[in-house]
């Protein structure tokens, strides 16, 4: 047998630890059930093109022996609970992977480096789980994110039958999920969203420019936007929203010509929004939470509405107090002045003074009695 499907069913219980006489099997597709356990060691041996556990309730740490499946191509173990770090030898021993969804889950740790060194790597997705660390410079090494053409829209894989019938993914992207199939060797995508990674946005993600979809929304990420993402000409989908991100939008999202779905809302953006077709075709939902002016905002780009630097704001100069300050200064030396240097205003002041003291004591002695 070459292919087993039977996902969309009721199917319970764990699955059989029986997989070492499937020497011939290349595509299993056991999503979409309500399967439970780990995933069993034998399961590792043998060697599938497509291994497909999507959405079951699946747990535990992923077995050492699927390091032994070099000929994957899709790995999609997305919506389980599934535990523990993401393993380094998914980069070092599956070097065939186009496709590897490990999307809601339960991970930890931070991203290997190892992912780096899977070539052929089209579609990367880690969101929804509990990665923290930040992220790799050498993320720039997917050399498949990092071509603008694609020969055909054909993943070539080590079993020579019709690979579109068997081989579909569901990618997430636009914000929404859409089953790829015949066209999947045209997708590219990184999704890490909705987990805990920190730090600047390395500015070697600017060179992935095959990228169509990229979504760091929902993370810890800080500094300002590469301004290189702008050349990223061929992107289509790019959500950046709910980080700690501040300084300008680039410039150079202008270029974003093919952009259908973008979100920057609730960081610390300020000043004005570049001015591009596309960028002023967005909701304001896209901007809010931010401190942006500018269309498609009602908020003017003026003087007074453009913030120097939100996230100092310590270094402001308070002008009011500059000014009481100022004001008491003067008041009191044009008071105090002249008594210093002017004898006949001394002495006309102390006068008065004597007068008022001599006025309080009557006051206070009638009072007495």
């Amino acid at each position: 047998m070459v292919a087993l499907y039977i996902d969309i069913n009721l199917l319970t219980g764990e699955i059989p630890d029986c997989w070492n006489h499937w020497e011939n099997l290349a595509y299993l597709n056991l999503g979409n059930n309500n399967l439970t356990r780990k995933i069993p060691p034998t399961l590792g041996y043998t060697n599938p093109c497509m291994l497909n556990l999507r959405n079951n309730s699946m747990f535990g740490e992923l077995p050492s022996t699927l390091r032994n499946s070099w000929s994957l191509v899709m790995l999609d173990l997305s919506e389980n609970h599934f535990s523990g770090s993401v393993p380094a030898w998914i980069g070092d021993k599956l070097s065939n992977l186009v496709v590897l969804s490990l999307r809601s889950n339960n991970f930890d740790g931070h991203i290997p480096h190892k992912i780096c060194d899977l070539q052929f790597l089209q579609n990367l997705d880690l969101a929804h789980n509990n990665i923290s660390g930040v992220i790799p410079k050498c993320f720039s090494n997917l050399s498949e994110m990092a071509t603008k053409i694609k020969i055909n829209n054909e993943l070539s894989t080590p079993y020579f039958i019709d690979y579109s019938f068997y081989l579909k993914a569901l990618l997430v992207l636009k914000g929404r999920e859409d089953e790829y199939g015949s066209t999947l060797g045209l997708v590219t995508s990184l999704d890490l969203s909705a987990n805990h990674v920190r730090g600047e946005i390395p500015k070697e993600i600017g060179t992935l420019v095959g990228l169509l979809s990229l979504n760091f929304s929902r993370n810890l990420l800080t500094g300002n936007i590469p301004d290189n993402i702008g050349n990223m000409e061929l992107m289509e989908s790019l959500d950046l929203s709910m980080n700690r991100l501040n300084g300008e939008i680039p410039s150079s999202f202008s270029n974003l010509n093919f952009l259908n779905h973008f979100n920057v809302s609730y960081n610390n953006l300020t000043r004005h929004i570049p001015t591009s077709t596309q960028l002023q075709s967005f909701e304001n939902l896209s901007y809010v939470g931010n401190h942006l002016c500018g269309r498609p905002l009602t908020k003017n780009c003026t003087s007074k509405s453009i913030p120097t630097d939100v996230g100092n704001k310590g270094s402001k100069v308070n002008w009011l107090y500059v000014s009481i300050f100022f004001g008491f200064v003067l008041g009191f030396w044009s008071v105090v002045a002249p008594l210093f240097f002017s004898r006949s205003w001394r002495i006309a002041y102390y006068r008065k003074l004597d007068q008022i003291c001599g006025k309080l004591y009557v006051f206070w002695a009638a009072m007495g009695m």
